[in-house]
């Protein structure tokens, strides 16, 4: 049995206070006494499935028993987890932390206490002991078996040939089968054997440490991790489940998610009787009132899922134990409810200032665990990817210049985030165990958590600059239920309480773990490169050539692969594309051979022995330029292609599943259609690199001739190809916008052309109300983020463009940024966010208007399922004013989420509150660039070298050029570019940053020519072109 007495706690083994526990309590606050007296013996159940007896003292409060089991496990990270037992009404409730356990637990003998983990923090990499980590692990493990942590098949499979790992060791398939026939880890196991063997083959040489922390890395990414569901039902009626986790309240509709509503968002919670209410702040662009309701079983319910609200909000929110109301003199109103304990903030630097000693812990579950525990302790390898398991204390250690995953590699769970990652009170019925003696392992890291990405506006954060625990996107999972290959990622914060999905605004938290880099082993890498400017163009053909090959595969490969499982496609289709696409993929593999043999022998890498001439690219240009003339029949066909695959898709439905399917895999970071126009946006990209070649060489160069000749004979294939790129161009964007939109029919239609889209406040009889619009050669369309099932924009309107007038109108309405714009039938009136976006529009609007007057075609044609438009003005305001209170009937947003109309780049307008138009989407595809970098945050130390890929108005980090999908990305509309001032403390060279908000990231190029080149193409992306830039897309364009 537990005598308490006679166990060291975690703060003393650490040299803190005696009997400070777990709390951390306030300057000259005294720990409460533990009350003597009669004991009474209370059975806890473990995380292990082993009970366990401790004998306290019936006066004492709920914190005494629960630091009684931490330093029965050594825990240090106690913090995480909680105690629950079932009440005298069978409701299942924490320990209360401060009163009396004889007040909470009646009948402690018929009681059984279980010990789980009660707050799951956005990443696992914030856990800094291995043993937290081991048991979270076991609490994924009971919750799968139990059926509440629910995910797909690939995603189970994958999770229990981690624990299959942990548990037995390297692959034997005799005894895996024999191994999973003795335990079930989910409900109809049997039907997953085969996949659980194949994924556990692939983890040989991993340890019980590595598997517990794929196993978390895998298990965080489900939209159910962490998550327990409270039964509830919306002011309609409407049966719901609530949840919470780090990032707010969480609403589902069964075992999916709808809603989201921020801390951030949230002013007050409260409950009455057995309504919970929870108060939002101001919003101008949400739709919802100030107050949600929602309707529980009974008051015990609502007080109680009250409680765990309070306590996360405390928890992740808070940086220090809120201190306690004072007493009322006469009477009281409310509860007193208080949330006991250390912050996420104070356990991470406790943890990380204390000098506590490896130890060795058992892992009950392990038939490996005695062998590795005798191995000799190792750093790790700095390239390691988890955390190795020493020897004695199966901890994570780093080496020099690495970061811990408490600091930058936190960051996965933020922006990498994915609402797979929402994370919220989710304690098992049926615990594990850790037995007594086991000690807890320890971390040499000691570096802080980042800097949380959090969502726009959210400012109610206590510390102003010390970095935070990163809160996880409410959505934006391409894959929420998780999938085979969890790295990618793409965290979005979410922006407001009304997001019935998190905005786009996603950003490159990755695991520094993976591919540290000192700044010493830097900078002597960079004084190896040549000086000349020439070798740095070679070597951006060279990098953008792998990315372009990547780009190749998607649909070489991993689309033809689909396909072919399929018989969806028909056969003409697939003769059309595939053959068209292969043999340009075997050419320009060569031609990246190539490249990268020239680089080296420039670089003096090898063959240093052989003498020639080979500072120079030209040569090999030219020699593939012409070599390319010959595929130009291919490339001719790619228009065709990608019309004859629309075309298909219209009048397949199973086709159309399998390219949305697609679409949905993580490799495919961009829409299908975008990667069949490839190949003619790339001619223009060695178009560009032979023009800086050629001005950057004198005529007498030995290598201007030939760079020379290549130009003119790639400026012939684009001229050629130019009419084919416009209008492919043209038809890819209305046909991605086509999948955005909801309530038309023919957008796609010959003739009719995009010209922006954006964001604008429209004037109702409700004020300024966020509206998207979407600006064509003949027609202006209004929508807005309705209660869809698929996160598409529901159009409400739309302005024929023939005889419609534009006047800016602040001086009347009072509005700043404001125009009017007067059609035939009706007239509407929108405000710009700025000033900038005013004239844009105005531009634009003006410029269509007079193609439309001037236009001998044929007469605009209206959108089929949209609305009419043959109503008075009044009648169109008093027709928008209903239609928008149909936009906020269900203030509880019963909206059935779709990952992958998430993240595009008209939700990214939505949320940033811009607009961009068919200019800046072609210089975006004549502005794309690909190579490493070294990012660091704004409160770290060290820098992380990634590969990224700019594209599409968005950087995409991967860890490495050889990675076939991104682990993050950051929309970069919005954001500005500037040069890190004096102040900032940078200190190196060729350093730019990247802010938006309180979102602030610094990159670092190599050379001189790669910093003006990365600042070249993020800058046409984070400030828009104006249309005089360009005075006629059509004529001028910059092919």
């Amino acid at each position: 049995m537990g005598e308490i007495e006679q166990k060291p706690t975690p703060g003393s083994r650490l040299g803190a206070p005696e009997n400070s526990g777990i709390s951390t309590l306030e300057h000259g606050q005294k720990p409460p006494p533990t009350p003597s007296g009669k004991l009474m013996s209370i059975k806890i159940q473990m995380l292990d499935d082993t009970q366990e007896a401790f004998e306290v003292p019936q006066r004492a409060p709920g914190k005494v028993l629960l630091d009684a089991v931490c330093n029965h496990l050594n825990l240090v990270e106690g913090d995480y987890f909680g105690l629950e037992f079932p009440d005298h009404k069978k409701i299942t409730v924490w320990l209360d932390l401060l009163k009396p356990i004889v007040k909470q637990i009646r009948r402690p003998k018929h009681v059984v206490v279980k010990f789980v983990v009660k707050f799951f923090p956005p990443d696992h990499t914030q856990l800094q002991e291995e043993l937290t980590r081991y048991l979270f692990a076991l609490q994924v493990k009971q919750d799968l078996a139990q059926g509440r942590l629910t995910c797909n098949d690939t995603s189970a499979a994958l999770l229990i040939s981690h624990i299959v790992q942990s548990e037995i060791g390297d692959f034997d398939e005799a005894l895996d089968r024999e191994h999973l026939a003795k335990n079930k880890y989910i409900p109809q196991q049997d039907a997953l054997e085969d996949k659980i063997v194949e994924f556990h083959h692939n983890h040989i040489g991993q340890t019980p440490a590595e598997s517990d922390f794929q196993l978390l890395e895998v298990a965080r990414r489900l939209e159910m991790y962490g998550i327990r569901l409270h039964p509830a039902k919306d002011r309609e009626g409407t049966k719901i489940n609530l949840a919470v986790a780090n990032t707010g309240i969480l609403v589902f509709q069964g075992f999916t998610k709808i809603n989201a509503f921020n801390w951030a968002k949230v002013r007050k919670l409260s409950f009455k009787r057995k309504r919970f209410l929870v108060k939002l702040r101001p919003d101008a662009n949400s739709s919802y009132q100030d107050t949600l309701e929602f309707l529980m079983a009974s008051r015990d319910f609502c007080k109680s899922f009250w409680k765990i609200c309070v306590e996360h909000h405390a928890f992740f929110r808070l940086f220090e134990e809120p201190k306690p109301k004072p007493k009322p003199v006469l009477f009281s109103r409310g509860s007193s409810f208080r949330f006991s304990g250390r912050t996420q903030k104070q356990v991470l630097d406790y943890v990380k200032e204390g000098g506590h000693k490896k130890v060795q812990f058992e892992r009950k579950h392990s038939k490996i665990h005695s062998i590795q525990s005798l191995a000799t302790p190792q750093p790790i390898e700095p390239n390691s990817e988890v955390p190795k398991q020493s020897p004695q204390s199966t901890s994570l250690t780093f080496g020099e210049g690495a970061e811990s995953p408490g600091g930058q590699s936190c960051q996965q769970g933020k922006e990498l985030k994915v609402s797979t990652q929402e994370q919220g009170p989710h304690p098992s019925p049926t615990l594990k165990r850790s037995p007594a003696g086991s000690k807890p392992a320890d971390r040499a890291a000691k570096a802080p958590p980042e800097e949380e990405e959090e969502e726009e506006g959210v400012k109610d954060r206590v510390q102003p600059s010390k970095p935070q625990p990163p809160q996880p996107s409410t959505e934006l999972s391409i894959n929420s239920q998780g999938g085979a290959a969890p790295t990618n990622v793409t965290l979005s914060p979410n922006l407001s309480p009304d997001t019935k999905q998190a905005s786009p605004l996603i950003s490159p938290l990755l695991n520094d773990q993976a591919c540290p880099r000192t700044d010493d082993e830097e900078e002597g890498r960079r004084k190896r490169f040549p000086a000349d400017k020439a070798y740095f163009i070679a070597k951006e053909v060279s990098t953008t050539e792998r990315t372009y090959l990547k780009d190749l595969e998607v649909i070489t490969s991993w689309f033809h692969g689909t396909v072919s499982k399929e018989d969806s496609m028909p056969e003409t289709l697939k003769s059309l594309i595939f053959p068209n696409f292969e043999p340009l993929h075997k050419f320009h593999t060569n031609f990246l051979k190539e490249i990268e043999q020239r680089l080296a022998l420039w670089e003096g890498r090898s063959n240093a022995h052989l003498r020639g001439d080979h500072q120079r690219i030209g040569d090999i240009m030219l020699r593939n330029v012409q070599g390319m003339k010959h595929l130009a029949a291919h490339l001719w066909t790619h228009g065709e292609a990608l019309e004859a695959l629309e075309n298909a898709i219209r009048s397949s439905r199973r086709l159309e599943l399998l390219c949305r399917d697609f679409e949905l895999q993580k490799v495919c970071y961009l829409p299908l259609n975008t990667f069949l126009l490839r190949p003619l946006h790339r001619l223009m990209h060695y178009k560009q690199v032979l023009e800086r070649l050629c001005k950057h060489h004198p005529p007498s160069h030995a290598d201007f001739r030939d760079c020379r000749a290549a130009l003119a004979e790639m400026t012939e294939m684009v001229a050629q190809l130019h009419g084919t790129m416009i209008k492919m161009e043209n038809f890819q964007k209305l046909h991605e916008l086509k999948k955005d939109l909801i309530g038309i029919d023919n957008l796609v239609t010959p003739g009719r052309e995009f010209i922006r889209l954006g964001s604008l406040s429209k004037l109702s009889g409700k004020g300024l109300q966020q509206r998207m619009f979407f600006l064509f050669n003949d027609v202006l369309l209004y929508t807005s983020r309705g209660l869809t099932a698929s996160n598409q924009f529901k159009v409400h309107g739309q302005l024929p463009l023939y005889g419609m007038t534009i006047e800016e109108s602040e001086d009347e309405w009072g509005v700043p940024h404001c125009l009017t714009l007067r059609g035939q039938r009706q007239s509407i009136v929108v405000a710009a966010s700025s000033r900038s976006e005013m004239e844009k529009w105005v531009e634009d609007i003006q410029m269509a208007i007079d193609l439309a007057e001037k236009s001998s075609g044929p007469t605009p044609e209206f959108l089929a399922s949209s609305p009419p438009d043959n109503k008075s003005p009044d009648e169109a305001t008093a027709a928008d004013q209903e239609s928008e209170d149909d936009l906020s009937a269900s203030r509880t947003s019963l909206e059935r989420q779709a990952p992958h109309r998430g993240n595009t780049m008209v939700h990214v307008c939505w949320h940033r509150n811009t607009s961009v138009s068919m200019v800046d989407f072609s210089i975006a595809v004549e502005n794309q660039l690909s190579g490493n970098l070294l990012r660091k945050f704004k409160n770290s130390n060290g820098w992380q070298k990634l590969w990224v890929v700019f594209t599409n108005f968005c950087l995409f980090f991967y860890k490495s050029h050889q990675d076939n999908h991104p682990l993050a990305s950051l929309p970069l509309l919005g954001y500005a570019l500037t040069i890190p001032s004096e102040s900032e403390n940078i200190h190196k060279d060729y350093v730019f940053k990247l802010h938006f908000k309180s979102h602030v990231y610094y990159f670092r190029a190599e050379s001189e020519y790669t910093f003006e080149r990365w600042m070249e193409v993020i800058r046409s992306a984070t400030s828009s072109a104006s249309r005089a830039h360009v005075s006629s897309h059509k004529e001028s364009h910059m092919y």
